[in-house]
């Protein structure tokens, strides 16, 4: 039995060929399973904040029962639903994770991408297990990758080491290393290097989104699959950019305010508590826009067509936000401060915004405008993208609820769909709303583990027993999961517009983010600014 719960037999133990060496993995009935390979140098010590190196060849047969360590992270916040212990953890942390099965040929591969807002999280928290989505027909590969400080710190003299004059992204490079050596790979263990769809929820999904715009992870994978993508203002490395001051300015106050004079001084912290004090000391890890690895807002790069033109699937939660509640602001007083607010803010679209969403609840109103403004203008955004290149799309609505969610007043909340796309139900972390052991939640399991893998196969989600899935054209079809699957048209009619409307303004003035600043946290007058 291994850390996650999955049941293991080492008496016949497979082994794989990599370019790096030989992994005796382990088989879990009729899986072949390889945990904690590497498929980069350990970045540590000088390479802490350096692209990922090459990996050095091993010697003999490595023992891959075990799942190597998540990257180096602070403790979550107290009460997440998302806590889970995690061990171990380290900077060492370049490793992945494959699960096979026993007769494997030129099968699909599905890559996933963990999320955690890029500061929290790992490939071996046991709601991640692939089993179940092998079984369906193909090759799952989960990795970890750089988080934090770690992944994402942009620096004035991490820009002057670095050939090309950047900084920041180490956790994105790091994830297309990790797809190179998927393609260099993957053969060994029956998947085709050809055939390759990447998937990630939350800071996962952004990572999907971050790979289809970088030049860099072009030609790597085929398909992509984003759930509850959030297509956020990001920083620059040098210039201030949509509100966002440049990325190695904020490098520099996180150095001050950690009182180190030099990324030298930097280097030689321990890694724990220079994961924890990044974290009090407000860093905020992001992509960031250097015009290389990331050439762009993501926006702009998918509004231009310049995104992988490879089919994708995006959808989001109808509760997304009732489980952050940080993204809160605080409510007014009576509905009647409410609407006085939305029109102070909103100016000519304050009406607009009022039917979509009314005063009479003020609470239901916010955390479903900032859930449409996060989430529900990106999956739409992305449709018109797709479309306009010709590259297929199919989004959904994750609406069901199930009863100890709705007791913690949780229904639909982000990321509850994870544990029934893996089928992990009895693996969720301690404090996750348990779900209960009924026919629907299996069956609902079992569609949707087939359409995303069948979407893998052959670009199509199909699956038995369930609707076709309808494509996203101007009905807005898409496919609603509530108890069942249940193919509708209209993504809550009048979001996408009012959304698409206020983000265009601000984008235009050029001096606001467009992120969670909605509702009664909008900036004053920024909707009245023509686009």
């Amino acid at each position: 039995m291994t850390r996650s719960g999955e049941d293991v037999s080492r008496s016949h133990r497979p082994i794989a060929h990599f370019a790096a060496g030989a992994a005796k993995g382990a088989l879990s009935d009729d899986l072949c399973v390889y945990r904690g390979i590497p498929y980069a140098a350990p970045p540590v010590g000088a390479r802490r904040w350096q692209a990922p190196q090459p990996l050095e060849p091993w010697a003999g047969v490595r023992d891959a029962t075990d799942f190597g360590p998540a990257c180096t992270q602070p403790p979550r916040r107290a009460g997440s639903i998302y806590d889970n212990p995690i061990q171990p953890t380290g900077e060492d942390c370049l490793y992945l994770n494959i699960w096979a099965p026993e007769d494997a040929r030129d099968l699909p591969v599905f890559v996933w991408i963990h999320g955690g807002s890029f500061i929290w999280g790992a490939s071996s928290e046991p709601f991640y297990v692939g089993a179940a989505l092998a079984r369906r027909g193909a090759v799952v590969v989960s990795i970890n990758y750089r988080l934090g400080v770690f992944g994402y710190l942009a620096h004035p003299e991490l820009s002057a080491e670095s050939q090309d004059g950047v900084s920041g992204n180490y956790g994105l490079l790091d994830q297309i290393a990790a797809l190179r050596w998927v393609k260099e790979n993957i053969s060994a263990v029956g998947g085709n290097r050809d055939n390759v769809t990447i998937a990630g929820e939350s800071a996962g999904a952004l990572s999907v989104l971050y790979l289809m715009a970088s030049p860099a992870a072009r030609g790597l994978f085929h398909k992509a699959i984003a759930q509850s993508a959030y297509m956020i203002s990001h920083p620059a490395l040098k210039a201030n950019l949509n509100g966002h001051g440049p990325a190695e300015k904020a490098g520099e106050k996180l150095a001050a305010a950690l009182g180190r004079q030099s990324i030298a001084e930097m280097r030689e912290m321990d890694a724990q508590t220079l994961a924890n004090e990044a974290l009090k000391a407000g860093f905020e890890p992001l992509g960031t826009i250097d015009g290389q690895i990331l050439p762009a807002q993501l926006v702009d790069v998918f509004e231009r067509g310049e995104q992988a033109n490879v089919p994708l699937i995006t959808g989001f939660n109808s509760g997304e936000i009732r489980s952050l509640p940080f993204l809160l602001p605080p409510l007014p007083a009576t509905p009647e401060h409410y609407e006085a607010e939305i029109r102070m803010r909103y100016g000519d679209l304050a009406e607009t915004y009022l039917r979509q969403y009314p005063a009479d609840d003020m609470r239901e109103s916010t955390l479903a405008g900032i859930r449409d403004t996060l989430y529900g203008w990106t999956t739409a955004k992305l449709g018109e993208a797709q479309k306009a290149v010709g590259a297929p799309f199919y989004a959904y609505y994750f609406d069901h609820i199930y009863p100890a969610a709705t007791a913690a007043g949780l229904e639909g909340f982000h990321a509850c769909e994870l544990p029934y796309l893996f089928d992990t139900l009895k693996s969720t972390p301690p404090l996750w709303p348990d779900i209960p052991a009924t026919e629907t939640e299996a069956a609902l399991s079992r569609v949707i583990g087939d359409y995303w893998i069948s979407f893998a196969r052959d670009g199509v989600p199909s699956a038995t027993g369930a609707p076709d899935w309808p494509a996203f054209d101007d009905a807005g079809g898409h496919i609603r999961f509530a108890g069942t699957a249940r193919a509708e048209d209209d993504l809550l009619p009048g979001m996408f517009a009012l959304n698409d409307a206020v983000i265009g303004r601000r984008r235009a003035a050029g001096d606001t983010p467009w992120n969670w600043n909605v509702g009664v946290a909008a900036p004053e007058g920024q909707a009245e600014v023509s686009r």
